[in-house]
């Protein structure tokens, strides 16, 4: 039997409501039957335990080497009675290009800590074998839900914890991007003889324009600083202008005569790859992406919810079976100034109970996946924690699976990167019209997904919780990236990535009008996902 990789053997583990160590994970995964040694692993865990130690998997195993007859034993790690040949437990999901993509027109803690503990803790939008994941059970057919797992806390808000953050951020951007260049640390390269060529992996500490129009970058890795020149007469000068603070990026170059500055010849992003190529459900299902229904708001649109949720009781909707919803569930209460002059319920629990009364609308067999936004009762930076027990028990139509922002979900094989999108703001404001607007926050989001960050910024409009490590990178390469937080529909595809930002549920309010902040409202972007086809629909 083919090993198991570890993304899979800590699936296996979070089926079963576990994490484990890296050392552990590789372990189980280097097993003949990795299955059964991870029932094992789990059957003999301690019933405190919420992490499977590598100490203990050895023990495991030790035990297992004297007792079991591997040729006993099933795929799944059951015994085999008969001698057959055992069915495979999984389905395939088949993976290539899908026929039709989208194209881009289309008190206590401190504030950035405070209300990340226990359990229901956020999930990172990275790699999943760093991770653990949760099964939701279908209640029909071959429903399959597997949502990126919890994390606990460790920050606390000292400044350990800010350079402890950004490290990680740096470390695993630069393992994307080190089998570009032939990088060289900031201390080898001021020491390197002037004119030579040269390569650097850093994250930009400062951009800043030159008298003369170029643009000078500080780049900063674990050794220093080293400034980079990018000319503007260059083909790439173009470039300098979506380059963010506190983004990672590797460039290369020549070393001036006199060695104190690196002019640069290329310039690299992280990036998502050009072969990206998307999984695909293996039968035809489709899910609903939405966002931003601000339950409690004079300016809910109650009756476009209600025609939304009429149509997916509809023959037309029979092969919807999914409902990811990005945040905002609620109108919140202290958002924005002068918001209590428009709100229809003013107490955010009842707030929430009126959401779930709406939720109770869409059909008892939708599977339904739900993270917070900036709006919801959670805390405002980011990572941003899954809902309290109470807001649960509040929120418990449909059984529904809640996790935080971002959160990465699988739905039938195809990985969905849920983020709510404050950052959407950062990136529309600090880049030029061109490149990012609130008319098309598609180009926003490309612009996330080649820096492979959900919010590269620090100190600006998104607020980033420091913790050991930034759960903020987008380690696995989504096959969509459904955002939100901007009120505006928007698609396109990158890199075969389907960006969706999904609109909104609120007519625009005082303050929208203020900003000059027109919304569109009542979209419903429909995934088929066995093709990646979308389908817009409206609902007003």
């Amino acid at each position: 039997m083919p090993l198991e990789t570890p993304a899979r053997v800590v699936q296996l583990l979070a089926d079963h409501g576990y994490n484990a160590d890296r050392q552990a994970v590789t372990l189980l995964a280097d097993q003949p039957e990795p299955r059964h040694a991870i029932e094992r692993a789990v059957e003999t865990a301690p019933d405190d335990a919420i992490v499977i130690s590598a100490d203990h998997v050895r023990s495991v195993l030790d035990e297992e080497s004297q007792s079991v007859d591997y040729s006993e034993l099933d795929v799944d790690g059951t015994r085999n009675e008969n001698g057959t040949d055992p069915a495979k437990a999984n389905p395939s999901v088949s993976a290539g290009t899908p026929s039709t993509k989208p194209q881009q027109d289309g008190g206590g803690s401190p504030v950035e800590t405070e209300g990340l503990s226990g359990p229901d803790t956020p999930a990172t939008a990275g790699s999943a074998s760093e991770q653990s994941s949760r099964q939701q059970p279908g209640t029909s057919g071959d429903k399959s839900i597997t949502v990126s797992g919890d994390i606990s806390s460790t920050g606390t808000g000292e400044y350990e914890d800010f350079v402890s953050v950004f490290r990680d951020r740096y470390e695993t951007l630069a393992g994307q991007l080190r089998g570009r260049v032939n990088h060289r640390p900031a201390e080898t390269i001021e020491n390197m003889t002037p004119g030579s060529d040269a390569a650097l992996i850093g994250m930009i500490s400062d951009i800043r324009t030159t008298a003369s129009g170029h643009w000078l970058v500080e780049l900063e890795d674990t050794t220093g600083t080293f400034p980079c020149l990018v000319m503007k007469d260059r083909e790439f000068a173009s470039e300098a202008l979506t380059l963010l603070c506190d983004e990672v990026v590797a460039v290369e170059g020549t070393l001036a005569d006199d060695g104190g500055i690196l002019f640069v010849d290329t310039l690299h992003f992280p990036d998502i790859p050009r072969t990206h190529s998307p999984s695909t459900a293996d039968r035809p299902v489709e899910a609903a992406l939405i966002s931003d229904i601000h339950v409690g708001s004079e300016q809910f649109r109650a009756d476009a919810w209600s025609e939304f949720a009429a149509w997916l009781h509809t023959d037309e909707a029979a092969n919807v079976e999914y409902l990811l919803i990005a945040g905002d569930m609620v109108e919140g209460v202290g958002v924005y100034p002068g918001q209590d002059e428009e709100l229809d319920v003013v107490d955010v629990y009842d707030q929430y109970e009126s959401f779930s009364e709406h939720l109770k609308d869409v059909p008892g067999d939708l599977e339904i996946v739900m993270i917070p936004g900036n709006h919801d009762a959670v805390r405002l930076a980011e990572p941003q924690p899954a809902f309290d027990d109470q807001l649960r028990g509040i929120m418990s139509a449909h059984d529904a699976t809640i996790s935080a922002n971002p959160s990465t979900v699988t739905v039938e094989g195809v990985t969905v990167l849920m983020y709510h999108g404050v950052s959407l703001d950062e990136v529309i404001a600090e880049l030029p019209e061109e490149e990012a607007s609130y008319d098309r926050p598609q180009d926003a989001m490309r612009h996330l997904l080649r820096k492979r960050h959900v919010a590269p910024q620090y100190g600006g409009h998104t607020r980033v919780a420091p913790e050991e490590k930034d759960h903020l990178v987008i380690d696995e390469v989504p096959d969509i990236f459904h955002t939100g937080h901007v009120h505006k529909l928007g698609y396109g595809s990158y890199h075969n990535v389907t960006m969706i930002n999904s609109s909104c549920w609120q007519s625009q309010t005082d303050f929208q009008q203020s900003v000059n902040l027109d919304p569109d409202v009542g979209y419903a972007p429909i995934v088929d996902l066995q093709t990646l086809d979308l389908t817009i629909r409206q609902f007003v």
